[in-house]
């Protein structure tokens, strides 16, 4: 009796600490949520640059703030919500292999844009974007995983860095995908590791935070089902919008 006593109060204490572990919120709703708001901006964002492409509407998104601070903040959010997602998911199932099959599958994803972008414009195609700065920039952030301030201090570190230092050597797509570019390379979409792969970092330093205590009501929110079901399918969602989006306004120009 005394045995079973003593095992059903550390069953109770583990139990107890389970549930502020990030294990225990390897799936948050209000992360998916965050990360379905940012897949529909995005989408907005290409509908708005294929309405220029198309002729149909007059957009600067090279110089207007707007659009310059909009993109900025489409790129952060879902490099921040793939930060702590990673956190999250290791703290579930922390074996490499799902890991490198994740990036795996992201790298392919980038691949993908790569050819799919050197077709329709061969000569500013997406050598180094969103998805292969994420796939490289998890490769470099999963050993800090575990060490939260020191993913914060990287994560400001390569911020400061990739807006404050600049030298024409990086000025080549041998070492632009560093970042350091002294100007935005001819191309449809960049994203260097520097400044962006710090916006990574941050969020494996956020991720711990959605296990305190009093993150029990963020953990509990429930975003609208569309929502969740964008961000848990964001990266099958950044591969068809675009084709879906252009195939859709060449019908109606032509």
């Amino acid at each position: 009796m005394a045995r079973q006593a003593v095992a059903r109060r550390e069953r109770a204490r583990t139990g107890a600490s389970v549930a502020v572990r990030p294990s225990a919120v390897a799936r948050i709703g209000a992360l998916d949520g965050f990360r379905g708001g940012a897949v529909l901006a995005m989408i907005a964002y290409h509908f708005c640059f294929d309405l220029r492409y198309f002729g149909i509407a007059r957009l600067d998104f090279e110089n207007d703030p707007f659009w310059l601070t909009t993109r900025a903040l489409i790129l952060s959010s879902f490099l921040f919500a793939a930060g702590a997602s990673l956190v999250l998911a290791r703290n579930a199932d922390p074996s490499a292999r799902r890991f490198w099959r994740h990036v795996g599958v992201i790298a392919v994803a980038a691949l993908a844009v790569s050819a799919a972008s050197y077709a329709m414009f061969p000569r500013t195609y997406i050598w180094f974007g969103v998805l292969h700065a994420i796939a490289v920039a998890l490769i470099l952030a999963r050993p800090s995983a575990a060490f939260p301030r020191l993913a914060l201090l990287i994560g400001a570190g390569v911020i400061a860095a990739g807006l404050s230092f600049s030298h024409p050597a990086f000025d080549t797509r041998a070492l632009g995908w560093i970042g350091f570019a002294t100007h935005k390379p001819y191309t449809e979409d960049y994203v260097p590791l520097f400044p962006w792969a710090g916006v990574l970092f941050l969020g494996v330093a956020a991720a711990p935070l959605l296990a305190r205590p009093w993150a029990t009501r963020l953990r509990a929110l429930e975003p609208p089902r569309y929502l969740t079901w964008l961000g848990r399918h964001s990266l099958l969602v950044y591969l068809v919008h675009q084709p879906l989006l252009i195939g859709a306004l060449w019908l109606l120009v032509h």
